[in-house]
């Protein structure tokens, strides 16, 4: 089954739509996981065009009553458990404490954001996966990733969503403005 991966969308607080180049990469997806920090509904009915979403609450998405979201999710794949939270942990991106995530959810791949920074890395049986952000990356290329599980084989690209950019300075809010 592939799957793809997606965070920090943040649409349309820090970005206007979801980059084409996300729905080029999801065009052969079976399902979709995004691991928060939606900020609008827009963006899960957009996703959903392509394949079914599985979406969990980010700290961003609180304020918004729209989304409804959990703040975890389980899925079943074959052989694997499949844990889906927003990975809200300090330092972001901190290994050990998303590791203690995995074992709390009782999970072998966790898939998490927050950090806007894409990351892989396997700590015992646990693989944890964070698909960065396609729209306000955090010093990194803006990116989504694909996840393809075949039984026990589970494989994960990271796919580049476009260039990179300084979230400090928005130079479409301003051309925005000037319609």
């Amino acid at each position: 089954m592939k799957i793809g991966l997606i965070s920090d969308t943040h649409i349309p607080d820090r970005g206007f739509e979801i980059p084409q180049t996300v729905f080029d990469a999801f065009k052969d997806v079976d399902l979709i996981l995004h691991a928060g920090d939606i900020t609008g509904k827009k963006v899960i009915e957009d996703l959903e065009t392509i394949a079914p979403v599985i979406a969990v609450e980010g700290n961003m998405d609180r304020a918004n009553k729209t989304l409804e979201l959990p703040p975890s999710a389980i899925v079943e794949i074959d052989n694997h458990k499949i844990g889906i939270i927003h990975g809200e942990v300090y330092p972001r991106g901190d290994t050990q404490q998303l590791y203690y995530s995995a074992l709390e959810l009782q999970v072998d791949i966790l898939v998490s954001g927050h950090s806007h920074i894409a990351q892989l890395e396997k700590i015992k049986d646990v693989i944890l996966v964070n698909p960065g952000s396609p729209t306000s990356p955090r010093l990194s290329d803006p990116s989504v990733a694909i996840m393809d599980i075949n039984n026990n084989d589970v494989k994960i690209e990271f796919i580049k969503t476009g260039e990179p950019v300084c979230s400090a300075l928005n130079f479409y809010k301003e051309k925005a403005k000037k319609k």
